[in-house]
């Protein structure tokens, strides 16, 4: 259960997650260490059981999993203002920072800028192989979800770009229903408080509602603003499985309709991976590099908020049901379905776009599978693989 002690303003609120977006470093699991240390441990604003319960939730929808958990604590805490503190809190640093990485990517000339840049595209083909081997022994532990993976991957890397990844989320939720009834519901003795009524769950699952239908209506339109908002929207609400999964989907949703040229997009999602905050922030790059662009700035700013609101629309629309709902078997069954499909798309992201466009020879792979090691079996830091890949790249082309 929540603190039940005195709540906290919303400019408190702001200014604790505003510190956790500068030093939070080391993506979503790191980044709900650091939670639990500030809120449960130094400041109870959470009991145990209660930050448990909302981590479980956020795993069990799609969007950013950190972002979602801070969200929801400063909802817990002191209601909708707080909430929305928390998020631009924890997302402000790291999003000044992909903005202003938006505009020196634009001004990088020469061979050696050109190498750096192509470091951080090696690093990405680092990050994600680590995160598929995470996410496989997590989310796809036994046979029948290895191959539920497996089919996931399939449909990713033999469908069709637009919604191959649609498909494979589509078609592990069914075959989760299937195949996965022995998924045991889980108890609840200590139910998890809400400050929302169920009410106001209703009508953020009906704003949500009306988003979506009005982001697969623009989706199509010839006018850039409005096509690029809908399409992330459409992103934000398929993302299951953490922030790595929004690899594959943007690169459907922004790269292959042409907004913006493969190389630029992975090396912002490389340089992504050596900040603080949420990785979801690399929509701010995308917003602010997408062409043709007359508003970069305005672009970017309004595309991390589109990447963003499904996550946190569905948080506060769940959030005053959960309870209940994580007891029915069906949903876990198909949300168990949903996660194993996830791997299998991830590791067909890994494969293609990644590799193919970033190893370009027996240099690149022997950098990327150097980073792959230090990142998963001796546990670097994500920052200190960014600047030593990012220099090795550069030495490389330098010889």
């Amino acid at each position: 259960m929540a603190n039940k002690g005195q709540r906290s303003s919303p400019g408190e609120v702001f200014f604790a997650f505003l510190r956790l977006g500068c030093i939070s470093f080391g993506g979503p699991i790191a980044h709900l260490g650091y939670f639990r240390d500030a809120f449960v441990e130094r400041r109870k604003w959470l009991t145990e059981a209660a930050y448990a319960e909302v981590i479980a939730l956020a795993q069990s929808m799609p969007g950013p999993a950190s972002s979602q958990v801070g969200f929801a604590n400063g909802l817990l805490r002191a209601g909708w203002l707080a909430g929305l503190a928390a998020w631009t809190g924890f997302t402000l640093p790291s999003a000044v920072l992909m903005l202003a990485f938006a505009y020196g990517y634009g001004h990088a000339q020469g061979k050696v800028a050109a190498a750096a840049l192509h470091g951080l595209q090696l690093v990405a083909v680092a990050v994600v192989a680590q995160a598929v081997l995470r996410m496989q022994r997590t989310l796809a532990p036994d046979l029948l979800r290895l191959a539920l993976a497996l089919l996931g991957a399939v449909i990713a890397l033999f469908a069709a770009p637009t919604y191959a990844t649609a498909a494979a989320i589509v078609a592990g939720a069914l075959a989760g229903l299937a195949l996965l009834r022995r998924e045991g519901s889980a108890t609840d003795d200590d139910p998890l408080p809400s400050s929302i009524s169920q009410r106001a769950g209703v009508g953020a699952t009906a704003v949500f509602g009306v988003l979506l239908a009005s982001a697969l209506l623009l989706s199509a339109n010839r006018s850039i603003f409005p096509a690029v908002l809908a399409s992330l929207y459409r992103t934000g609400a398929l993302v299951f499985g953490g922030g790595q999964v929004v690899l594959p989907l943007l690169d459907a949703a922004i790269v292959q309709r042409g907004w913006l040229a493969q190389p630029s997009f992975l090396a912002g999602y490389g340089a992504a991976q050596a900040l603080p905050g949420p990785l979801f922030s690399i929509a701010a790059y995308v917003g602010a590099t997408v062409r043709p662009n007359a508003h970069p700035l305005l672009l970017g700013v309004c595309s991390l908020v589109a990447l963003f609101s499904p996550g946190l629309l569905l948080m506060a629309a769940v959030l005053p049901f959960w309870s209940t709902v994580r007891r029915r078997t069906s949903i876990r069954s198909l949300l168990g379905g949903i996660n194993a499909s996830v791997v299998g798309v991830l590791a067909a992201a890994l494969y293609r776009p990644l590799i193919t466009t970033a190893v370009h020879g027996f240099t690149d792979a022997i950098i990327a599978v150097a980073a792959l090691v230090l990142l998963a079996y001796f546990r670097l830091p994500p920052w200190i693989i960014v600047l030593g890949v990012t220099l090795a790249s550069m030495l490389a082309a330098l010889l």
